[in-house]
C-alpha cells in the first residue's frame, strides 16, 4: 500500500523560506517519478513540481528560481525547498506519486 506522509508547513512571513518532506512508504521509491502539488483556498489542484527517476527536474512557472524539488532514496523522501514565499503560495501541498496523494501540509504566507 503507498503510503506518503508530508510534513513541515507552518506560517511564515513574505519573503521567508520553508521546507516540506515527505516520507514515502509502500513502493520502491527510487523507480518512480515523484511530484509536488498543491491546492489553495477555494482553487483546484496545482501542479508545482515533479523529481523524475533520473533525477530531471521540472518546475511551473510560477515557482520557477523561487523552489527546489529533492529527492534522498535511501531515505525514501521527497524535498521542496521553497524560498521567496508570496502570499500566492499559500496552499495545502500535497506529495503525489501518480494518482496517489498524501494527507497534505498547508503552508500559509502572510504578513
Amino acid at each position: 500500500e503507498v503510503q506518503l506522509v508530508e510534513s513541515g508547513g507552518g506560517l511564515v512571513h513574505p519573503g521567508g523560506s520553508l521546507r516540506l518532506s515527505c516520507a514515502a512508504s509502500g513502493f520502491t521509491f527510487s523507480w518512480y517519478a515523484m511530484s509536488w502539488v498543491r491546492q489553495a483556498p477555494g482553487k483546484g489542484l496545482e501542479w508545482v513540481s515533479t523529481i523524475n527517476s533520473d533525477g530531471s527536474k521540472n518546475y511551473a512557472d510560477s515557482v520557477k528560481g523561487r523552489f527546489t524539488i529533492s529527492r534522498h532514496n535511501a531515505k525514501n523522501t521527497l524535498y521542496l525547498q521553497m524560498n521567496s514565499l508570496k502570499p500566492e503560495d499559500t496552499a495545502v501541498y500535497y506529495c503525489a506519486k501518480d494518482k496517489d496523494r498524501g494527507q497534505g501540509t498547508q503552508v500559509s504566507v502572510s504578513s
